[in-house]
Parts: C-alpha cells; structure tokens; sequence
C-alpha cells in the first residue's frame, strides 16, 4: 500500500474536534502497525501558515500555509467545520474553489460542507452536513442534494459528514476503504468507539429526531415506545394508555412530535435492533421477537428500508467481533 497524503485546512473558528478526531484516525495506521510511514502522510495548512484560534479557544499550529498547498492524486483533503454562517474567508473560498477539484478525495467535517458549497465544490452532488445547518445549506445551495439524515454521505469521490463525532465515523471508513477491516477495527479499538456506524444511520436517535411531546401522556407513551418495543404499538393500544381515542391521538401524536405514531415506533424498533445486532450474539430470530417484529423476515424488510442492508449484512459489517 502506497503512502497517501491527508492534507487539512485550518481556518480561525475551526472547531477542534472536526481536526483532531479525523486525524487521530489516520495517524493510528503507522500506531496499529509499528512503524511510521506505513499509512498516511498528513499535513496541516492555514491561509499564511499563521496560527489558528479554534471556536473552543485552543490554538493551532499549522504546518504550512494554504496557498502554497496543490492537492492531487493521492491526496485527501480534508475541511473541517467551525462556523454555522455564510461569513466565509474570501480567500479560503477561492483557494479551495481553484485547488479542491485537484485531489484525489474531497471529504468534509459538519459545517466545512458550507465551504465546499461555497466553492462549487459540491454543485450536482449528494451531500450532509450538521444538522443544525442542513436547512440552510439545502437553501442556500440549490444544485446539492441535501441529505440530512445520514451521519456521512458518500457521493464519488467526495465525501461529507455531520456533526463532530460522525468525521471519525467517516475517516474510519476511508481507512477501512485503503488499509483493510483489520487496521481500521483496531484503531476503533484504540479510540474506544465502534469499527464505523453505517453512513446511513441518522444523525440523531429516535427519541432525539423527534420532537418531546407538550403533554404529559403523549410523553408517558413515547418513554413507554422506548422502553417496550416488543409490546402492542398499535395505534389502538397506544391511544388507549394516553387515554385518548385513536384519532384524537394520531393527530395529537403528529402534531407534537412532528412524526406519526408508527414512524416513532419503527424508527425505535430498528434502533433497538441494530444496537442489538451490533453489542449481543443474540440470533436474527430472537432480536425479530424482542423487537416487537415477531417473524425475521418482517425485521429484514424493515432494515432494508431504513438502512439499506439485510440484519445479517449489517451484523457482519458493524457487529464486535468476538472470540
């Protein structure tokens, strides 16, 4: 395997985390090894070479300055995020529109998809971002494809990611893509998250995608959803622990929730199973029945919609390997 370089535009504002998390990932190929130079040549750039101030306040010393820096093959550019608004540097902007297209990999952290957007970077392209800032780059970019649900989208040879933690889920996947399962599986290990979630899981759990409900029975139900998965969610059984008719509590449910009751119920009860594919040897069998789906194929058909992939695909790609 050839050396590839990883080259990482700082900027003042840039939040820490989008820098050191991905980074920490592929420094750990030569740590996994034993040895340097056997993973990535990494490099970090800010427009002069000056330092930079974080959005956390911690100051970061590059290692040379941006407008020297000529990304191509076998370079993986890398911008991170930091600022939730449009107040771009020009000259960031414009480097980034005249050089990005040059490397081999174009990958962004949460809000550094902004920039790409800004340069032109991602015109015609899938793309995600936090959350937080999914609306606006999908207004204020037209020619992108936003995605707001996935916590990394892979679209050619560009790829974005959401919020903080999401850039070591998709830096561990561009390890994987060069070094193999094994290296990426045991720099997991050494960081202490799982190998790599799957880019289409949700930026956010069930519970946090939707809205907390005002009143304090539709609440009760949804903590009860939670909890229960295995139990009767119908419509029916639902509005009668609220104590509402089943009409009444579909349109209450929706309307403070922002989801209808059997969307929460499925997004629970995949979440529910994918987290027990990925930490229990417990068969497909058994996980369909604990998870309120009874039978493995209705399971199957659910993870097929939601994630794309079969229960077993998923086990085998994002399970913990046991002896």
């Amino acid at each position: 395997m050839s050396l590839r370089n990883v080259l990482v535009v700082l900027y003042d504002g840039v939040q820490s985390l989008d820098v050191t998390g991905p980074v920490e990932v592929f420094a750990g190929v030569d740590r996994c090894r034993g040895r340097s130079g056997s993973g990535y040549v990494l490099r970090t750039v800010s427009p002069g070479g000056a330092p930079v101030r974080t959005s956390s306040g911690l100051t970061l010393v590059p290692d040379g300055d941006l407008e020297s820096a000529r990304p191509g093959a076998g370079t993986t550019l890398l911008v991170p995020g930091g600022r939730y608004t449009a107040d771009f540097d020009p000259p960031l902007v414009e480097w980034l529109r005249a050089h990005g297209g040059g490397a081999e990999r174009l990958v962004s952290v949460c809000s550094g998809g902004l920039l790409l957007a800004e340069a032109g970077l991602l015109d015609g392209r899938r793309a995600t971002t936090h959350w937080y800032v999914c609306d606006q780059m999908a207004r204020d970019y037209p020619k992108v494809t936003v995605e707001p649900d996935p916590i990394y989208v892979r679209d050619g040879r560009v790829a974005t990611s959401a919020g903080v933690t999401a850039g070591i889920d998709l830096a561990l996947a561009l390890v994987e893509e060069d070094h193999g399962r094994e290296v990426a599986l045991t720099i997991a290990r050494h960081l202490v998250v799982f190998l790599r979630r799957p880019g289409n899981q949700a930026q956010f759990s069930a519970q946090l995608a939707a809205q907390t409900a005002q009143r304090d029975p539709l609440r009760e139900v949804q903590q009860w959803i939670t909890e229960h998965p295995d139990a009767d969610l119908s419509v029916e059984s639902l509005a009668a622990r609220a104590r509402l008719s089943p009409r009444h509590f579909a349109r209450a449910f929706q309307a403070e929730t922002g989801v209808t009751p059997g969307r929460y119920v499925e997004r629970v009860r995949v979440e529910h199973a994918r987290r027990m594919l990925e930490d229990t040897p417990q068969g497909v069998a058994q996980i369909s029945r604990a998870c309120g789906y009874g039978t493995p194929e209705a399971l199957r058909r659910a993870f097929v919609k939601t994630l794309g992939q079969p229960p077993a695909e998923y086990r085998r790609r994002f399970g913990q390997e046991r002896p």
